[in-house]
């Protein structure tokens, strides 16, 4: 009789583990599917960034807060991470539109810009832009750009409370270079919510899709005052070439044309104000 019960404990013991092995799996995809993009995720190159962009899933999607372009957050998992994207699938041409100054000639407002500023951004080595590719969503195309984590405040934020950056010749330099960044792709849409701060006060430019105008000037001359050596160099080596390899797909000749004359300009106001107008980027 001993060795009976004793089966038949045996039995049930096994039974329920074999219950539980089974509920397992059924569960936690779920909870990890519905979880928010973690802060803590593994560092990722750009090349990685851009293939997670393309090919994760998307899992839940909300309006992402701010902006006139109808954005929306996607919480993105490719089954080892997830991480959030800002989708934009914004594509207006207009005889006229809406500019901080009134209205604007020829307006164009379009996914298409946010790839665009990436791309070019990583052609010179500023690395301020985030990562921003090309997909459908839907039943249209296109932009899906990297949701920057650890978002301390933005700069409008900043300059409300009156708080100083820790290393102020860093700051200094920093916005210096997204000003020639405005100039060189003569964008429209520059606003303080759209320059985000992270924890290390790390800025990121962010919502490019009212640029690359076809004004052969620059927008505000007046603001380049200085400039990085090596984004020096890197507007040098900009030419036709590699931007119709780059950026070939998103913008036309004549916006590249553009974008070109104003480069040309960049180079002259820095090399007739000297060599006291460049610096070495400060890195902390």
């Amino acid at each position: 009789m001993r060795t009976c019960r004793a089966t038949r404990w045996d039995g049930l013991g096994l039974a329920l583990l074999l219950g539980l092995f089974i509920l397992r799996p059924i569960v936690e995809p779920s909870t990890r599917a519905q979880s928010p993009a973690q802060p803590g995720s593994p560092a990722l190159s750009d090349a990685e960034i851009e293939r997670f962009l393309q090919e994760a899933r998307i899992v839940r999607t909300r309006g992402a807060g701010k902006g006139v372009t109808g954005s929306i957050r996607a919480t993105l998992t490719d089954g080892t991470i997830s991480h959030d994207a800002q989708i934009q699938i914004v594509d207006e041409r207009r005889t006229t539109g809406p500019s901080p100054k009134g209205p604007e000639l020829n307006f164009r407002d379009s996914w298409t810009f946010n790839v665009a500023a990436y791309r070019l951004d990583r052609l010179i080595g500023l690395n301020l832009v985030p990562v921003s590719i090309e997909r459908r969503y839907q039943t249209k195309v296109g932009a899906f750009t990297w949701w920057i984590d650890d978002v301390m405040m933005d700069e409008g934020t900043r300059q409300k409370k009156n708080i100083e950056p820790p290393n102020p010749r860093m700051w200094v330099e920093t916005m210096q270079l997204v000003r020639i960044f405005d100039q060189l792709i003569y964008n429209m849409d520059r606003n303080l919510g759209n320059l985000l701060i992270t924890k290390d006060w790390r800025v990121w430019a962010i919502d490019h899709t009212r640029a690359f105008r076809l004004h052969r000037t620059l927008k505000n001359p007046e603001t380049i005052r200085r400039c990085d050596r090596d984004l020096l160099e890197g507007l040098k080596r900009l030419d036709d070439e590699s931007l119709e390899r780059e950026l070939g797909e998103y913008l036309t000749k004549w916006e590249r044309d553009s974008l070109l004359a104003r480069r040309d300009a960049i180079v002259k106001l820095i090399g007739d104000a000297g060599p006291g107008a460049l610096f070495v980027r400060s890195q902390k």
